[in-house]
């Protein structure tokens, strides 16, 4: 919530150093009607923009917990490393048109790394990931929507299944 607040003050600060140093020059009131119509659909087509990449990728739209196993998590990429992971979540979806039941997946990125290792941490017991949900994405912020920005819990025995070993007749 601070960095929105930052964010709108600095915008605030831009818009009144721009009113104060561009529009009520001296030069601006010498301007044309063409120039002066320029200058305002400029201004127009700058603020829209910055509303749009705002809400686009600063925006949180929503944010929720889910519950799971992760399948997997890793650091991956070519410029921006970052952490991107899959969760297998409990119960069965059916899939209309198809005729089959397929398990529930939740495509997530991370972009704490102290958050990242708690997730490497319980990757083979339930956790419970808490996450927002942002309409872009970002490179430097993961390749979902859902960033995870803490885990609630990582709950229960540890699932690794050791091996049998065979037995000799």
């Amino acid at each position: 919530m601070r960095f929105y607040l930052h964010m709108s003050e600095k915008l605030c600060n831009f818009a009144r150093y721009f009113v104060e140093t561009v529009l009520e020059n001296q030069t601006t009131k010498d301007m044309s009607t063409s120039a002066k119509i320029v200058t305002w659909t400029s201004v127009i087509v700058v603020l829209a923009l910055a509303i749009f990449v705002y809400f686009k990728f600063c925006f949180v739209y929503s944010e929720g917990v889910n519950e799971g196993d992760i399948n997997y998590f890793q650091k991956e990429g070519f410029v921006f490393k970052t952490y991107e992971g899959k969760m297998i979540q409990t119960g069965l979806k059916s899939v209309k048109g198809q005729g089959s039941i397929q398990s529930n997946e939740f495509k997530f990125s991370v972009e704490d790394e102290h958050v990242a290792d708690m997730i490497n941490a319980g990757s083979n017991v339930g956790v419970k990931l808490h996450w927002k949900r942002y309409l872009g994405t970002l490179p430097w912020r993961g390749n979902s929507v859902f960033i995870v920005d803490s885990i609630f819990s990582t709950g229960g025995e540890s699932k690794v299944v050791t091996p049998i070993p065979p037995v000799e007749m």
